[in-house]
């Protein structure tokens, strides 16, 4: 299935590493002229060198920025233009156990997504929830066998994501091939679902 987004603007937050900078580059790849946003400016560095160039223009554009910063974010985009496609993948994983994470960094794990609604602006909005993925950072949680074991167990595929897994998966939800799909919450976790509700789906 061939999918295509020449014509089409991205941005995408959090692309300097893991499923965001794969996105990106998949959508370059794709046609799209992708604005990549994240904190770190060597990341940006690497990916526009990473990326390949689609003539007559770069296929894409770095803005370093903070997203926890709203004025300098504001400050940063206002010049982006429209967009056609949105990833807002910018997220941060908290490695120690849920029972330890302080109420501080509890409220710092939080983003707010306004999202139009579809009645009003004819924007699609959709959800990828992946099981663990494969990232850098995944492997550095995950890569005891042991503590891996305890979450494989209840994958029926037997396995972690990859990030190709999850990149498929938003690629196509952006594409016109989901062209009627909006409000989905697309799980990407090799059928984790409790037996139960596996039963009750059936």
């Amino acid at each position: 299935m061939e999918i295509s987004f020449r014509g089409k603007r991205a941005l995408v937050t959090g692309a300097g590493k893991g499923i965001g900078r794969a996105t990106a580059l998949a959508l370059a790849r794709c046609g799209s002229k992708v604005t990549a946003v994240t904190r770190t400016r060597a990341d940006l560095e690497s990916l526009v060198l990473e990326c390949p160039s689609i003539e007559p223009c770069p296929s894409i554009e770095p803005v370093c920025v903070d997203l926890s910063d709203w004025d300098a974010t504001e400050q940063a985009l206002k010049d982006t233009g429209p967009v056609d496609l949105l990833v807002n993948n910018a997220a941060c994983a908290k490695l120690q156990p849920f029972l330890d994470v302080t109420p501080e960094q509890f409220d710092q794990s939080f983003s707010l997504n306004v999202k139009a609604a579809l009645h009003v602006a004819q924007i699609r909005v959709n959800s990828v929830n992946p099981t663990v993925v494969m990232t850098e950072m995944g492997k550095i949680g995950w890569s005891d066998p042991g503590k891996a074991r305890s979450m494989t167990s209840r994958i029926p595929l037997g396995r972690f994501a990859e990030v190709e897994d999850v990149v498929n998966s938003i690629l196509f939800l952006l594409s016109d091939k989901s062209s009627m799909t909006s409000g989905a919450l697309l799980t990407v976790d090799g059928a984790s679902w409790p037996a139960e509700n596996l039963l009750r789906t059936c």
